[in-house]
């Protein structure tokens, strides 16, 4: 039977940069701006990027993606394999080491029993958990011994790297968290906006949707980092202004996500003061089509399962018209640059994985998507220029987050679908808002309640099964798991389901690529989401500022306690 042969990183130690060694906080003040502001600091609460980066640098995993997608020991002495034993033969179980001595910030000791507590919290039936696909198929933690922690899985997984693994899934500990399980997850304030952790900062002080202050664990397990001693993580503002604060000002040392005019951001670097730095993962701009009602009419049932299926948007005709009237290749020229490719594919790489069953997408195709419609009887019947399918007009309510290259986006796209007869009312959240956990709110994207929302999203590490697993039909969000949940269109498939399954049971590495390319056919293909763009990474940080690995695989702070300022 074939197995994942994997690239994995000797120790977390060998991350640290080759000059010569300094002494924690030798670095001072560290300044980072993510015009996102993160709402918590429990990653579990929220599948924003912007939680689960501001988290990192507090909470930490068994193991962690790098730079270039090698999965490498974090918390865990070494990475378990079949072959060294820590997998088992059957493929039922995968058992870490936790590195000997680590301890909480607080100077308690980690344990294995923090790990099973974990899986507890996340998997609680009456609990609402963002990153519950990461524990997809587990069927037990154990604590082994204090060092020791065994998954287990109801049936072989060949691949065990899943929970504990990556940014998404850190351990949180016991003790703090214990009065939090279920329905009271997000009641527990003073935990979710102050973890304890095992990383390199500490939280001093945190203020939802504005900054958080942070400085360096005295417990960390590296006695020489991190070599910053303090950080203000500032959120908020927009992305140009984010940019102008690193290449301009000089007020912030790093500054994240710089979706802004390409030409803007180069003439900024050309000043000398920032280096520009990009990455490429599986990151896609895409479109959800909602598949579920989200009359406002419905009340506190819109926008879920009771509320009944779209007016329209579940007719795959009209969301493919709707894709072939976009012109990516325009959208990556004014919005992203050397930051974007245009793609047909929710799941973009890596290469095992990419489909080329959608190509034609690639190709703006307006007279083509007229005629689709036209063909399927969806027509103007009064002449207001709007077309109408079984008497409702094609009028949609398009939302994102408040950005400057996404509203450029929504007009153009706006325009586009205006010249196929579907009439767009847009609307922009701010991002702290849509991206936020807030269970109360009606403006979050989980809760959905518009036609079409726009955002990027991705997935830590170089496979996919959890990320696919994302549009399982239980990932719907709603009342009952108090928001949280992955499957943001409200899709839903049998035979997809079916494909989860057996990706969790496949060892064979070229089937597993064609079970990922048939999930991703069928989702894009549904028309329930349209991918617009293959984003890379791109944030900035000054010129003075050395160590920096950025990583859009994990968290692209995940090497954060390597950086330094140059003398």
């Amino acid at each position: 039977m074939k197995r994942y042969s994997l690239l994995l990183g000797a120790t977390a130690l060998a991350l640290a940069p080759a000059a010569a060694m300094a002494d924690r906080g030798s670095s001072g003040h560290l300044n980072i701006i993510y015009w996102q502001a993160p709402s918590t600091l429990n990653p579990y609460l929220s599948g924003g990027t912007k939680e689960v980066e501001s988290a990192s640098l507090i909470l930490e995993s068994l193991a962690r993606f790098d730079d270039t997608g090698t999965m490498v020991p974090w918390l865990a002495e070494s990475i378990p394999t079949v072959e060294n034993g820590g997998v088992s033969e059957d493929l039922t179980s995968i058992t870490w080491t936790i590195g000997e001595g680590i301890t909480w910030s607080d100077g308690t000791a980690l344990t294995s029993a923090d790990f099973v507590f974990t899986w507890e919290y996340c998997t609680h039936p009456e609990g609402g958990c963002a990153q519950a696909s990461y524990f997809d198929g587990v069927t037990s933690v154990e604590a082994v011994d204090d060092r020791t922690v065994r998954v287990n899985f109801g049936a072989p997984t060949p691949f065990p790297y899943t929970s504990f693994v990556g940014s998404e899934s850190p351990v949180i500990q016991a003790a703090q968290f214990a009065d939090c399980l279920g329905a009271r997850a997000p009641e527990c304030t003073e935990a979710n906006f102050g973890p304890i952790g095992t990383g390199p900062f500490v939280v001093d002080e945190f203020r939802p949707n504005d900054v958080i202050e942070m400085s360096a664990n005295p417990n960390f397990r590296f006695p020489d980092r991190p070599y910053f001693g303090t950080v203000t993580f500032k959120g908020g503002g927009d992305a140009t202004a984010a940019a102008r604060s690193v290449c301009e000002t000089g007020e912030f040392d790093y500054a994240w996500n710089l979706q802004i005019d390409p030409t803007i951001l180069a003439d900024m670097e050309a000043q000398g003061n920032c280096t520009v730095v990009t990455a490429f993962g599986t990151s896609v701009e895409r479109l959800h089509l909602n598949q579920t009602n989200p009359d406002a009419a419905l009340g506190d049932i819109r926008s879920t399962a009771e509320a009944g299926p779209h007016p329209f948007l579940t007719n795959p005709v009209i969301g493919q018209a709707m894709s072939m009237a976009i012109d990516r290749a325009l959208l990556v020229e004014i919005g992203y640059g050397a930051g974007g490719q245009p793609t047909c594919n929710v799941l973009p790489a890596p290469d095992l994985y990419a489909s080329t069953a959608n190509d034609a997408c690639l190709t703006q195709d307006i007279a083509g998507a007229n005629a689709l419609l036209d063909e399927a009887g969806i027509v103007d019947t009064d002449g207001d220029g709007i077309r109408e399918y079984e008497g409702t007009p094609l009028s949609v309510l398009y939302q994102t987050s408040t950005n400057a290259v996404r509203q450029d986006t929504q007009a153009l796209v706006k325009e586009w679908w205006s010249q196929i007869g579907i009439d767009t009312e847009l609307r922009n959240i701010d991002a702290s808002v849509f991206f936020g956990g807030d269970p109360a709110s009606p403006d979050t994207f989980q809760k959905f309640y518009a036609d079409i929302e726009m955002y990027t999203n991705n997935f830590a590490g170089v496979d996919p099964q959890a990320y696919m697993a994302n549009w399982a039909c239980d990932e719907w969000p709603g009342p009952n798991t108090q928001w949280q949940g992955s499957n943001i269109q409200r899709f839903c498939s049998e035979e997809y389901d079916a494909l989860i399954v057996e990706m969790a049971g496949t060892a064979d590495l070229e089937r597993r690529g064609e079970i990922a390319r048939m999930q991703n056919d069928m989702l894009v293909q549904s028309y329930s989401i349209i991918p617009l763009i293959h984003r890379g990474g791109v944030s900035a940080h000054a010129s003075s500022i050395e160590g920096i690995r950025m990583s859009d695989w994990d968290s692209e702070l995940w090497n954060i306690m390597d950086w330094r300022r140059a003398e």
